[in-house]
């Protein structure tokens, strides 16, 4: 069974995000397939400056074997920073070969504490995914008001939000 990178989209501690990316994992692996998190507080701390423009450690090569290159599904859970996504996941991506993502394919789930669960930066982060030529699954999923839909144990407390996000992940399993 192939194992599918659930991506928290953002460094920040405790994020909201991070919680909806351990749902996304539940979900995959309750579901039939096989998922883990690949939160990007793991990133080393001076990864912009020692493993861009043709720089790479060993450590982070190993790294990307393991979340990028040798993987050929993601689901992509990012926040809504600023309009956009965060600079931390454009870093990620401008830290890779377009190679590595070539061909692979990505279910992309927006968080956001506003009412529009981050369609623009959805929409942003499609662009840079079609350009690296990875295939998008057309089925976006904005999660809007994120932090009311979470319960203490950083589970949805909706079933109707369960429900869609778990035909969303089956979908993307057949994708």
């Amino acid at each position: 069974m192939e194992e599918i990178i659930v991506l928290s989209g953002t460094n920040r501690p405790d994020s909201n995000t991070l919680k909806v990316s351990k749902i996304y994992e539940k979900l995959v692996n309750t579901v039939g397939g096989s998922a883990r998190i690949l939160d990007l507080k793991l990133l080393p701390e001076n990864f912009a400056f020692s493993e861009t423009f043709g720089n790479r450690s060993e450590a982070y090569a190993d790294f990307l074997r393991d979340y990028v290159i040798t993987k050929n599904k993601f689901i992509f859970v990012v926040p809504e920073y600023n309009g956009s996504f965060p600079g931390i996941l454009k870093l990620f991506l401008d830290s890779t070969h377009p190679r590595d993502w070539a061909g692979k394919k990505v279910c992309l789930v927006g968080v956001a504490d506003g009412r529009a669960g981050n369609l623009r930066g959805m929409d942003h982060l499609t662009g840079i995914l079609h350009y690296l030529k990875i295939h998008v699954m057309p089925n976006k999923l904005p999660i809007s008001v994120v932090k009311t839909l979470l319960n203490e144990a950083g589970e949805f407390s909706s079933e109707s939000q369960i429900k869609v996000c778990t035909a969303q992940v089956k979908e993307f399993l057949e994708f």
